[in-house]
């Protein structure tokens, strides 16, 4: 008699094993690291009109800023961020802001008030209770601002989390070093 009870109580512990495995393959990854594939994004609204994603920059280095007009750190860094983004333009670096505005006309007058050159793209899922920032939770992204550098890979060759000095020269050849073409390659 007592066998007869134990097989209900194994079939039973298999179907908990297979639905907990089931449950962890199907969960979505953590966020990507350094030296991970960025994840793809496309479709974003430009401030300046049209749309942008990560493969119109397909071979260059990106350097991709999550920010917003409401965020004091994001408003600390953005005169040295717009003077690192005119210093590597001309290497064919890609500088790219995602903004998490909801106010565009708050955003549009941020943009021309600091002279930004750089394109802004919005994220078009505005944070509210019952939808999240799409682009950068696929990022991880969790505080303002966030900056991933791209190599030419589309790899994330660093996070940057927070407001960084972008007039330092260690950041500008961490950047030049990543678009220098290399020895061989095909341009």
């Amino acid at each position: 008699m007592s066998k007869r009870r134990d097989i209900p109580i194994a079939v039973l512990g298999v179907l908990a094993g297979a639905a907990v495995f089931i449950y962890l393959r199907s969960r979505p990854p953590g966020p990507p690291g350094v030296g991970d594939a960025a994840p793809v994004f496309a479709g974003l609204s430009q401030l300046s009109g049209g749309t942008v994603g990560l493969a119109d920059y397909r071979g260059r280095v990106v350097v991709l800023n999550f920010w917003a007009t409401w965020c004091p750190p994001c408003i600390e860094e953005t005169p040295s961020f717009e003077r690192f983004a005119e210093k590597v333009k001309p290497l064919g670096v890609a500088v790219l802001g995602v903004s998490e505005d909801t106010d565009r006309k708050a955003l549009e007058r941020f943009v021309a008030d600091q002279h930004l050159s750089f394109p802004i793209a919005l994220d078009p899922f505005p944070m509210t209770l019952f939808s999240s920032r799409a682009v950068p939770t696929r990022y991880g992204t969790y505080q303002l601002p966030e900056t991933y550098i791209l190599d030419r890979e589309g790899n994330i060759a660093e996070k940057i989390v927070g407001p960084d000095d972008w007039d330092d020269p260690r950041m500008l050849s961490f950047v030049e070093a990543l678009a220098r073409p290399e020895e061989g390659r095909v341009q």
